[in-house]
């Protein structure tokens, strides 16, 4: 089983297409696996197993027939995957992580959902995430707590930790999460797995919102790309999405000669650089430089008092959303969340419209910093993987987005950041390197990441038993 669940799923592919291993045969290990840990990890809810070796088992007919199911021409046929509790999925609850929703089953298909049917995926599940995405850590009302996989005591991040911690786990190779200001690439760096935050627009939502991005969490970056060639495909459901391009996106070579490099040390705000995470990424930028990428050292631009307005725009907002349900729901929701939101209330109009153009100047700034560059380079998180039993690594509602100074910035500049893994601490806890892209070349992002695994360090094994 355990090397079953440690396939990529371009490795499963080619089993499937040569007849070495059937779609049921790793539906099975992913489902035994499930069964035997997240008793534990506590990732997943809405597993279907009975559900799940039906689309096996279709899959399978498939492969031996020759006509394996394709979405825009791209195959996941018989591939495990996870969805995200705030994506839709047919059939599925959708609850946001908090109690105060009721679990009642979706009519619908998200665009990213329909598009892995379509490609012939094996929807597993669902997988965890905080009260409203509002935290960057494991907590929820509705679901409990999830743990880190390479540590039980620590968060797995959020809000796609569910998804962060499925990956490293061994819960199938493809998992769908969710990013407005990090939410991929925190849990990712944290959980020690791969995950991209496309270019605003890359991926169709419905409905689409400022700065809100679906992307792939995989244990390998040509697993991401693999994703992204059917994530990508187009959706009418949404307005915002960026005109489709055919994107290459398994041609993951690319020839680091001369690729102008920023490197970003200092988020300019919020929690400080720890030495084990510096010295990781920088450890990073010398493979880089060594293998001809030019690298310059960047002054910090995401100041106080842009990320402060940010997070002020965002709890008037959720403020307002909570607002609307009735008091005995309200205090459902996880306290430390409504205790985030409720200082969104009482603003004036001027104070919220500041919050607002925060996010727009910070689009400004980060494409103005980033412009010289063909990528940068950072930590994605200031901290390694924090105390579990948290909601932020603060546990300061007055500083609760003082962790996301270096994802932040490029959620705003709708610029494509992908999270993968840097090295380790000295008591075994991934650290995440972020390589961020200018706008629309996500295609790059994921060539830079590709480059990066093949000049690290040797990996240490997933944690799959617990």
């Amino acid at each position: 089983m355990t090397d079953l669940i440690s396939l990529s799923a371009l490795e499963m592919l080619s089993a499937f297409r040569s007849g070495e291993l059937s779609p049921v045969q790793v539906t099975q290990a992913v489902l035994d696996q499930i069964a035997a840990c997240d008793g534990v990890l506590g990732a997943t809810f809405a597993v279907d197993p009975s559900a799940a070796l039906d689309m096996a088992r279709a899959s399978e007919a498939r492969w031996r027939a020759g006509t394996p199911a394709s979405c825009g021409g791209y195959t996941l046929d018989g591939v495990p995957a996870t969805i995200k509790d705030r994506i839709n999925v047919k059939g599925k609850p959708t609850v946001l992580g908090t109690a105060a929703i009721e679990p009642k089953p979706s009519p619908v298909d998200a665009p990213v959902t329909a598009r892995l049917r379509e490609a012939g995926a094996v929807l597993i599940g669902k997988t965890t995430m905080p009260d409203y995405g509002m935290l960057s850590s494991g907590l929820s009302s509705f679901h409990g707590r999830t743990r880190n996989p390479w540590s039980l005591d620590k968060s797995p991040g959020g809000s796609s930790g569910g998804a962060g911690a499925a990956a490293a786990a061994g819960y199938g190779p493809l998992h769908v999460g969710t990013d407005l200001g990090g939410s991929i690439r925190l849990p990712a760096a944290w959980c020690g797995v791969v995950g991209l935050k496309p270019s605003y627009g890359r991926v169709p939502l419905d409905p689409p919102f400022m700065a809100l991005a679906a992307g792939p969490m995989t244990r390998t970056v040509s697993d991401a790309a693999l994703m992204m060639s059917v994530l990508s495909q187009p959706d009418a459901a949404d307005y915002a999405s960026l005109p489709y391009q055919d994107i290459d996106w398994l041609q993951l070579e690319r020839d680091l000669r001369g690729v102008r490099i920023g490197l970003l040390l200092d988020g300019g705000h919020g929690l400080a650089t720890e030495p084990e995470t510096r010295a990781a990424i920088e450890a990073a930028a010398r493979r880089f430089e060594a293998a001809g990428a030019v690298v310059e050292l960047m002054k910090p631009w995401a100041t106080s008092q842009l990320v402060d307005n940010i997070d002020r725009f965002w709890r008037t907002r959720s403020n307002a959303d909570m607002a609307l349900l009735p008091q005995e729901l309200q205090e459902k929701i996880l306290p430390f969340v409504r205790a985030w939101a409720q200082t969104g209330a009482g603003h004036t109009g001027a104070e919220v419209f500041q919050g607002y153009a925060a996010t727009t100047a910070m689009r400004a700034a980060t494409i103005r910093a980033t412009q010289p560059y063909d990528f940068v380079l950072s930590p994605v998180a200031a901290i390694a993987a924090f105390d579990g039993s948290l909601p932020m690594p603060t546990n300061d509602v007055a500083t609760a987005m003082h962790h996301i100074t270096f994802t932040v910035p490029f959620s705003m500049s709708e610029q494509p950041a992908i999270s993968v893994n840097a090295g380790y601490t000295s008591d075994g806890l991934p650290i995440g390197l972020q390589i961020a892209g200018r706008r629309f070349d996500d295609l790059g992002v994921l060539q830079m990441a590709r480059a990066w695994e093949e000049m690290r360090p040797a990996e240490r094994p997933f944690p799959v038993k617990f």
